[in-house]
């Protein structure tokens, strides 16, 4: 008769302990997480989703698909080995909102190795081709990129850019457009689109045919604070024969 309550007495006791044991495991496993993801040992998923959300995994950004985000300042450079005439069409999957000169079913232009162009159309002289669209859906994988603090955005760009095969007059326009907007902030999340991302959606062709072609499409988000993201790999560009080159961005907001 004794042996009952002293039986429901230890299993409570057993599972009062369990539950204990259970909160002890609990967080130490907490605190484990926590101070192997602040040394960088492993990515810090949380922040990541809050730093770049709407992900369809941890790192790839996709845009709400109620909005369209700016494709801005692709200028694109001519540098035939002699002065010839060139004709640039442009078949961009979104929406063209401006271009200079005025793209009217492409561009006709006379290009010279210097990089000079003489628009056909209304034979005035410009540096380059512009053009900024809208695209939306897009869908940019941010597994791989650098994260830069504001302070630093400047020599970042001359480095990675001129790794990239930009000249120092065309990194240096790249600079004084992108600069002002990127170093204010804390950390830039960058990420260079790949072909996928940026060319196979904003497609050129070009006649004559160049034996060289570079496109450069930066993407940047504000980030609050570092995270560990693999660092991407940069291509060098070899300069050969007939040379176009391209560079353009977005900023995720």
């Amino acid at each position: 008769m004794d042996q009952q309550p002293q039986i429901q007495k230890s299993k409570k006791k057993l599972s009062k302990g369990f539950i204990i044991v259970l909160i002890i495991i609990v967080s130490m496993t907490t605190l484990a997480w926590a101070g192997l993801t602040k040394a960088g040992f492993i990515p810090n998923y949380f922040d990541i989703k809050i730093l770049c959300p709407v992900y369809s995994d941890v790192y790839t950004k996709k845009s709400n698909t109620s909005q369209y985000e700016p494709w801005e300042k692709p200028v694109i450079y001519l540098y035939p080995k002699q002065e010839q005439k060139t004709e640039v069409k442009l078949n961009y999957f979104g929406n063209l909102i401006v271009s200079y000169p005025k793209y009217s079913n492409g561009w006709n232009v006379i290009a010279y190795p210097n990089g000079k162009i003489i628009n056909i159309n209304d034979n005035k002289e410009y540096s380059y081709l512009f053009w900024e669209g809208e695209y939306k859906n897009a869908s940019y994988n941010l597994s791989s990129g650098f994260i830069v603090k504001g302070s630093e955005i400047v020599n970042f760009l001359q480095d990675k850019l001129s790794q990239f095969g930009l000249t120092p007059k065309e990194y240096n326009e790249f600079i004084v457009y992108w600069m002002p907007r990127m170093q204010k902030n804390e950390y830039n999340l960058i990420h260079f689109a790949t072909k996928e991302e940026y060319d196979d959606k904003a497609i050129l062709n070009i006649k004559p045919k160049p034996d060289s072609l570079l496109r450069v499409f930066m993407v940047f988000k504000k980030v609050d604070r570092e995270i560990k993201i693999k660092q991407q790999e940069i291509k060098p560009f070899d300069r050969n024969g007939f040379t176009v080159i391209e560079w353009g961005g977005t900023e995720i907001k």
